[in-house]
């Protein structure tokens, strides 16, 4: 098989989004996955430092191009940390999880409304 330069198409995210920011309603359905947006720049910019293509992360995770392209993409999956942790090692990297205080206060009632949500 013959070797293929891997060359990233160049890409304004920041351009991108303010465009696309002035659709309507686009706006409401982006902040309601802004996690998973976060995510997968995340692993896009990891693969893209490591220089690899998506079937070279397949191939060192043990898994499928189009397994690895589903996971670059936001949508309706949402992978393990193993799966996670799979592709971090396959670009070089880590996973880091962390839990951070929420932005607003807890009192005594929300600690008790929180306990009774599960």
């Amino acid at each position: 098989m013959a070797e293929r330069e891997y060359r990233p198409v160049a890409h304004d995210h920041d351009e991108f989004l303010a465009r696309a920011m002035k659709r309507k309603g686009f706006a409401a359905a982006y902040a309601e996955n802004a996690d998973e947006y976060e995510l997968v720049r995340e692993l896009l910019a990891a693969r893209a430092k490591a220089g690899l293509t998506q079937e070279e992360v397949a191939e060192c995770m043990g898994t499928t191009k189009s397994a690895v392209s589903r996971l670059e993409a936001v949508g309706k999956h949402s992978p393990s940390v193993s799966t996670l942790k799979k592709y971090a090692r396959a670009v070089g990297c880590e996973v880091e999880i962390r839990l951070v205080p929420a932005s607003r206060p807890t009192t005594a009632s929300t600690r008790r409304s929180l306990r009774d949500c599960g």
